[in-house]
């Protein structure tokens, strides 16, 4: 594979506007292809949708989702850039996607960038006694600690996490795709998810599964 370099990545950057591990990822698909990896994004949407990033979006919607018998609660607010766009049924049912993935998924955050640094560096210490523990050799321990770091956030943020009725792209890429098709740039804002009986001692079920059998995917 070809080497994928920070002036590559920049350079990928300043021609498409997309964010930069979005740049990154392009060029591994494309073995350091520069032309190949902007077609990816165009393609992806993701292109499309940096041009937009700077747009205000104030309209849409507040969706909800009650999972089964009211065992999962799910507010969302999905903004768009038109009150136009936010009464369509396509807007709907995106915004009703998301809340379900977020009731399935379990996100804590909506992106990486709003989780506070004092909460990373407790997970670092955290991987690094692990990797201490395990013996792990000292020069390599922080490159293992931000591999670990890197997998938490995908797992916690929303928009880093796998779309549960399309684990082939993140929830971020699906917002993406939306933005190119419809023409506006589109956010989610924030969220709540309430599960009743949480901190609560109970078995262990698999949500996921669970709303995806009720959506009969």
């Amino acid at each position: 594979m070809a080497e994928i370099t920070a002036a590559l990545v920049k350079e990928l950057r300043e021609k498409t506007g997309a964010g930069m591990m979005d740049c990154k990822k392009a060029l591994i698909e494309k073995n350091g292809d520069l032309d190949a990896a902007v077609d990816y994004l165009r393609e992806k949407g993701l292109a499309a949708a940096a041009k937009k990033a700077g747009r205000i979006a104030a309209e849409g919607v507040v969706e909800s989702y009650i999972h089964m018998g009211g065992r999962i609660g799910v507010l969302v607010e999905v903004n768009c850039e038109t009150d136009f766009v936010a009464k369509t049924e396509e807007f709907h049912e995106l915004a009703r996607d998301i809340a379900m993935h977020i009731a399935a998924s379990r996100p804590e955050y909506v992106s990486r960038e709003e989780i506070p640094e004092s909460v990373l560096e407790h997970e670092r210490q955290i991987y690094r006694n692990i990797a201490e523990n395990e013996g792990k050799p000292a020069k390599i321990i922080e490159k293992i600690v931000e591999g670990r770091i890197e997998r938490y956030v995908k797992e916690t943020c929303l928009l880093d996490q796998p779309f549960v009725k399309d684990p082939d792209m993140t929830v971020a890429e699906l917002l993406n795709a939306k933005v190119a098709k419809i023409g506006e740039k589109i956010s989610v804002r924030r969220f709540v998810r309430y599960e009743r009986g949480e901190g609560l001692e109970k078995r262990e079920e698999d949500f996921a599964a669970e709303v995806m059998a009720q959506m009969g995917q």
